[in-house]
């Protein structure tokens, strides 16, 4: 396997890690209106994520720079043309990290339910652009012969790209239903699971719509086992949560999103950002990448870097790791204080 095949596949498990663990993120942001019933059960959703959502944002981060730094052409030619779309994901993850910093730091209520609706919001719309990007990179765009994108924005909203947003957003508000069920105690662990039950048959209906899609354009025998793999885990997920078994829920919905992702990439490879223009124009492993020399030196970085962030993180989410309550909340948790 050449080195700018290596990257690819990294590049696919960043990817794969950050809509995992940023998938319960966003949930648990969009439940904050969803499930929630007041200050209390709201500020216990925030606290929940509220250790490890910054961690999170790491794997955007690194996946980002590893695009850039590995395969530069597909770095320049994505963010050119998606650059809107990017754009209102950047806006909302920055109004989303100072809405967390800043809800506590007046006890108003008019000022914590804005940041409240803020906090759903920057959820919510990256949630489904996320999808509608990725859907739009696995069925291909307007590239010219020179490697450019030569399409407009509005050639991004198409039918399948739609309805890739519309997976993720509802696999991600399943996977932060399961994972809130799984954090909390009292009534709102139990309404978390019922509002999962139905969030997953929705989510159920459209991931195999766009999967089904997806295989039929692009798809191979390898991306097909990708494909049973989401589908089978997903219904198992919903299974688990209507036994109340919330670890099995969790860890299964998290299993379809890695291979629903794996798929993705699966179906792509070896091209990076197919062109619907002449598929000589398209962008592939080969032709997007860096000099061998960089893709060598990124890979030493990498050997050395990860494990250790890997830890880190690891360390984090175990430290971390007992349930919550509107019980464990201060005495001025009815305010809405600091948490």
């Amino acid at each position: 396997m050449e080195l700018h095949d290596v990257w690819f596949v990294l590049i696919a498990v960043l990817w794969t890690g950050y809509f995992f663990l940023e998938g319960f993120d966003f949930g648990v942001g969009i439940l904050t209106k969803l499930l929630a019933r007041d200050r209390p059960e709201r500020r216990v959703l925030i606290n929940t994520i509220g250790p490890v959502w910054d961690g999170n944002e790491v794997w955007l981060l690194t996946a980002g720079g590893a695009t850039f730094a590995a395969f530069p052409e597909w770095y320049a030619t994505l963010f050119s043309g998606f650059y809107l779309p990017f754009l209102v994901i950047l806006v909302c993850l920055i109004v989303r990290g100072v809405a967390f910093e800043y809800r506590a730091k007046r006890p108003e209520e008019t000022w914590q339910r804005n940041w409240e609706t803020a906090i759903f919001w920057t959820s919510l719309l990256p949630a489904f652009l996320w999808g509608v990007a990725f859907a739009n990179i696995v069925r291909g765009v307007k590239i010219d012969r020179h490697f450019e994108y030569a399409g407009s924005v509005g050639d991004l909203l198409n039918p399948y790209a739609l309805l890739g947003g519309l997976v993720t957003l509802t696999l991600f508000t399943f996977h932060g239903a399961v994972f809130t069920a799984l954090k909390t105690v009292g009534d709102i662990r139990v309404r978390a699971r019922k509002l999962a039950r139905w969030v997953g048959l929705v989510a159920a209906v459209v991931a195999l719509a766009f999967l089904l899609w997806t295989q039929a354009d692009s798809g191979d025998g390898t991306s097909l086992i990708a494909l049973v793999v989401a589908v089978v885990a997903l219904v198992a997920a919903l299974g688990a949560n209507q036994l109340g078994r919330e670890g099995w829920a969790f860890t299964l919905s998290g299993v379809t999103i890695v291979a629903a992702v794996a798929m993705l990439f699966l179906s792509l490879f070896p091209n990076v950002m197919p062109s619907t223009l002449d598929g000589n124009w398209s962008l592939t492993v080969t032709n997007a990448s860096s000099s061998p020399y960089t893709l060598k030196i990124m890979t030493w970085l990498a050997v050395i870097a990860t494990p250790v962030v890997l830890l880190y993180q690891g360390w984090t989410y175990w430290v971390f790791r007992k349930r919550i309550g509107t019980q464990h909340l201060a005495a001025d948790a009815a305010a809405g204080a600091s948490h």
